[in-house]
């Protein structure tokens, strides 16, 4: 049996009206774009095929710098026309089966809540993370008003999942100009049944200013620092390219390896492997495997930048030391570490970039080869 294709939207329109008119799915927070955050803890998960981004008119340019170059596409005035525009998006390619409904201002996404909310699918056609209201409800009446019972009521959370062509049917038959709270809503008024799971405090949303500071807090105190080290080598040789941290260096030699043979890459992926504790890159891009011939190392680069993401990690500094005679690494310093901060989506003043010699001592100093070493520092929970 298939199983169902599951797609994820995030909701990333807003203009950032309560925080001082600046667009809060692109603020900071870890050091990380909340936009980020939501994008990659979504597409880490393995049952989530596709993640598609809707945005505000404008807003293009800022969702490169947060996340890099992913699908998007334009939303509306009012979130319900937002959704609207992502799903038809959706409609309009391969067609997904099952589909997660996210609020980019929920940026912490637990991978057990999606695990729960895409198992209730098999029953219900949708679901919905709930959270137990613990405060005392009242009525606003300028002063003090009555208080409502709050036995038998929920706070109801993003992401909420649902079969596809349901919710696109409730989306399509939804009254023009009539608003919704949110996407369970809609489905419920076409007849479907939402389920509930369990939410996760990590879910609260951010609206003000205080927000971002205690989901900084939060977050803060589920982390921990982790340091890792990688080292690599590989012969110089006549006929080959050079490839140093995704950049094309002029030589009359080149690096000679199974791959394209870039040290500098294979050191950071080997350090960022080592941050959770997941072997090296011959682990996972074994030598002996011939797709990986020539192949372009700043793909096993990311693919360990994933793992850490799927683990709810942040990566937040990474040290690279290059080790050889020839050629000069100066001239090439910031080219490499704009590069490296393209890859793994860090702030240029995040990725150092260092390069020594051997005085002339073995075989990097006689010129027969490169060398290098780095270091990786991450967060995770």
């Amino acid at each position: 049996m298939t199983r169902p294709t599951t797609a994820a939207l995030i909701v990333a329109a807003g203009q950032g009206s309560r925080m001082g008119g600046v667009p809060k799915q692109f603020l900071r927070l870890a050091e990380k774009p909340l936009i980020a955050h939501s994008y990659d803890r979504l597409a880490a998960h393995s049952a989530i095929e596709e993640v598609l981004v809707v945005i505000g008119e404008g807003q293009q340019a800022a969702l490169q710098d947060a996340v890099g170059p992913v699908r998007s596409v334009v939303g509306g005035a009012a979130r319900r026309d937002s959704v609207r525009a992502g799903l038809e998006a959706l409609a309009a390619g391969k067609v997904p089966d099952r589909v997660l409904i996210h609020d980019a201002a929920r940026p912490l996404v637990p991978s057990e809540v999606v695990d729960r909310l895409i198992a209730a699918l098999d029953a219900h056609a949708g679901a919905v993370p709930v959270m137990a209201v613990a405060d005392t409800l009242a009525r606003d009446d300028t002063v003090l008003g009555e208080t409502v019972p709050r036995d038998g009521l929920v706070r109801v959370q993003t992401p909420q999942a649902f079969r596809f062509a349901e919710i696109l049917d409730a989306h399509r038959r939804w009254p023009s100009g009539k608003e919704a709270t949110d996407d369970a809503q809609m489905l419920r008024r076409s007849g479907g049944i939402v389920a509930m799971v369990a939410g996760d405090p990590s879910l609260e949303k951010i609206t003000y200013p205080a927000d971002l500071i205690a989901a900084e807090s939060r977050l803060a105190g589920t982390q921990r620092v982790r340091s890792a080290t990688g080292y690599d080598v590989h012969r110089l040789v006549a006929g080959e390219k050079l490839w140093l941290g995704g950049v094309l260096i002029p030589h009359d030699k080149g690096l000679s390896g199974h791959s394209d043979a870039d040290v500098a890459l294979h050191a950071i992926t080997d350090a960022l492997l080592g941050t959770i504790a997941a072997g090296d890159i011959g682990s996972h891009f074994p030598p002996t495997d011939p797709q990986w011939r020539g192949a372009d190392s700043s793909m096993f680069l990311r693919h360990a930048a994933k793992l850490i993401a799927a683990e709810g990690g942040t990566i937040d500094f990474v040290d690279l030391t290059l080790i050889c005679e020839r050629p000069k690494i100066g001239p090439y310093r910031e080219a490499i570490r704009s590069r490296l901060a393209d890859l793994l989506r860090l702030d240029p003043g995040q990725v150092s970039i260092k390069a020594t010699t051997t005085e002339r001592l073995g075989f990097t100093g006689r010129g027969e080869g490169i060398a290098a070493q780095a270091i990786a520092t991450v967060r995770i929970p």
